[in-house]
């Protein structure tokens, strides 16, 4: 892909400011006068989850190509330079220049780093990004990821994912008693409320677990990712809807002092670039989630929908987390207060368009 092709259709994915200021650098001021870079991104992922680990090569390629070489990011799977969930920790000690992962992933540290990725009955994966381009989303987060000596951009959205794999049936809040479950961010402290007791666990690591029974339920993304990852063959039921994660963000983290030694272009160029990459994978996951979940309901996986006694508790179990969190932590309160009336104004106003479209649409295929 040329230069000028990829800063054309990265304005196509709503990056058009970003990239006007990208292209006012004519390619001789990149070609000839910006500085050689080698940068190492740490990913959290592993290679063969190729869409949410490819979102990072996806922005790493255009960046090379939009600076015809110059500045060059090479991408690490997770546990190749430093371990999956220790991402963070990387970048924000300058061990290296980027790293690519779920910010939830660190609500040990803090419970904001949650709303940067997905809070449970939070925004779906279109009002996230409207809140974090458009809702004052980015402004808030910066600030707060500054104290951790990182810059963060949006890089990556699953969609709303599926509720988990399970060994066996949960139909009421009595099977959740002492459940194990892999699940991630603020959603273990939900279903700690619950009764469950939750296990944060890299990707790459939750089949064997499921396998031996160390735990007895997990979840990860979605159809496509959870078929390659071979959940189906030990557990047979998969629930839905992953009510935790509507829409979750991966974020490329950026060591500061790296970010701010970035001339003005190149700095451009890498938000463009993370943008595209941000828009693409979700569309990929919807090109093929379809596939997969038919693949696994035909080898056997029984979909189930969580029961409303369970679906209604874990909202009030969150919402209680979330007022007891705005009254002990400033950071999480700055940031939720700028979060929550903006999801509340969305879930209006998707009430009246987009899920009454949706709702008809799903009424009309199963009728065919």
């Amino acid at each position: 892909m040329k230069r000028r092709e990829f800063l054309k259709g990265a304005a196509v994915s709503g990056a058009g400011a970003v990239v006007a200021a990208a292209a006012s650098f004519p390619k001789p001021a990149i070609a000839q006068s910006m500085p050689e870079l080698k940068w190492r991104l740490a990913s959290s992922f592993p290679k063969s989850l190729d869409t949410i680990y490819g979102a990072a090569e996806t922005m790493a390629r255009f960046v090379n190509e939009a600076t015809d070489g110059k500045f060059q990011i090479r991408v690490f799977a997770g546990g190749e330079l430093v371990p999956a969930l220790q991402v963070l920790d990387a970048v924000q000690a300058g061990t290296v220049e980027m790293g690519h992962t779920a910010c939830y992933y660190y609500v040990g540290k803090d419970p904001t780093f949650g709303l940067a990725t997905a809070v449970p009955f939070g925004l779906n994966g279109r009002q996230q990004n409207a809140w974090l381009y458009q809702g004052g989303g980015m402004q808030v987060l910066r600030e707060f990821f500054a104290e951790y000596n990182s810059v963060n951009l949006p890089c990556g959205n699953t969609g709303v994912q599926m509720g988990g794999w399970f060994r066996k049936e949960v139909k009421t809040l009595a099977d959740m008693q002492g459940l194990k479950m892999r699940i991630g961010g603020l959603a273990g402290r939900v279903v700690a409320k619950l009764g469950g007791v939750p296990q944060q666990i890299a990707g790459a690591d939750i089949y064997p677990s499921l396998e031996k029974g160390t735990i007895d339920a997990a979840e990860w993304v979605g159809p496509y990712d959870d078929e390659k990852l071979g959940f189906n063959k030990v557990a047979p039921y998969y629930y839905y809807p992953g009510w935790w994660e509507g829409g979750p963000t991966l974020d490329a983290l950026i060591n500061k002092q790296q970010w701010e030694s970035l001339p003005k272009a190149y700095q451009s160029v890498l938000t463009a670039a993370a943008a595209y990459a941000n828009t693409d994978m979700q569309a990929r996951y919807d090109a093929q989630n379809p596939a997969a979940l038919k693949r696994l309901i035909g080898s056997g996986t029984q979909i189930r929908p969580y029961s409303k006694e369970i679906m209604e508790a874990a909202y009030k179990a969150a919402h209680e987390l979330y007022d007891e969190l705005s009254a002990t932590n400033p950071k999480w309160k700055k940031v939720y207060d700028n979060w929550k009336p903006f999801r509340d104004d969305q879930v209006s106003w998707f009430r009246v368009a987009e899920f009454n479209y949706d709702a008809f649409m799903g009424a009309m295929s199963v009728r065919k």
